[in-house]
């Protein structure tokens, strides 16, 4: 294993990938964690208005270049671990992520729509990530000689020890068992935008088991948009061994 490697998940809004983030910075090895880096760069460009918006852009660079050679930079002391939202790709120039560990992190579109809509109403379908995410999965599979590691969020949640050894042994790294616990609260590494956006993480201290499915009933834009993301989330979901 590389002393300096940059682990990059991408994912959607809702997936379970702050509490991954949590996991993942909870090992020995982990010494530098980035928090949404685009965040800012994609608020300042697309002007979306987005809760906290003018402090998220103030709180982090904002400059699209700037913020892709900081993810291409690691901690040569150990691993560098990015939680990244794909609904922030706004360029096709997806070259820059070939030196990084990429891995992906999805969610059945009927647990992230409503909860997503929840947080901010004014969104749509193209701001939770499930294109973008498929994009750039094909790009980095035709890239390399083999598809990129997939994990899905309710598998996380269902047996949380199997599915973290899994990656760990997919991007050879070492299993750590202090994945599993982390302490509750704001982290450092957090976002200024935490406050809005992790509200039942911050409470967390581990993957909350899964619970009797919910039965919901969901708006005519909750249906819409779950219709036009379910096949690339089977697809997805299809690549993970």
């Amino acid at each position: 294993m590389s002393s300096n490697l940059i682990i990059a998940m991408w994912s959607g809004p809702r997936n379970l990938s702050t509490a991954l983030m949590r996991s993942f910075a909870n090992r020995t090895d982990v010494t530098k964690v980035l928090d949404e880096p685009f965040y800012g760069a994609y608020l300042t460009r697309t002007k979306k208005d987005h809760p906290m918006k003018e402090v998220v852009i103030s709180s982090q660079c904002s400059i699209w270049d700037e913020v892709i050679d900081i993810c291409r930079s690691s901690d040569q002391d150990g691993i560098t671990y990015q939680k990244h939202m794909t609904q922030h790709l706004l360029d096709n120039d997806f070259s820059w992520t070939a030196n990084l560990c990429n891995c992906f992190l999805i969610r059945d579109p009927k647990d992230v729509v409503p909860s997503f809509l929840k947080s901010w109403p004014d969104g749509d379908y193209v701001d939770m990530g499930f294109s973008q995410q498929l994009e750039l999965f094909n790009y980095i599979s035709q890239k390399n000689s083999n598809n990129p590691t997939v994990v899905d969020a309710s598998l996380l949640r269902m047996n949380p020890e199997d599915s973290l050894k899994k990656l760990c042994k997919s991007i050879k790294i070492e299993w750590d068992s202090k994945m599993l616990k982390w302490s509750s609260g704001i982290k450092e590494y957090d976002g200024v935008w935490a406050e809005h956006w992790y509200p039942s993480v911050k409470n967390s201290e581990f993957f909350k088991p899964l619970t009797n499915k919910k039965e919901y009933n969901f708006s005519d834009k909750e249906k819409r948009i779950i219709d036009q993301a379910m096949p690339i989330y089977e697809l997805m979901r299809s690549y993970i061994s």
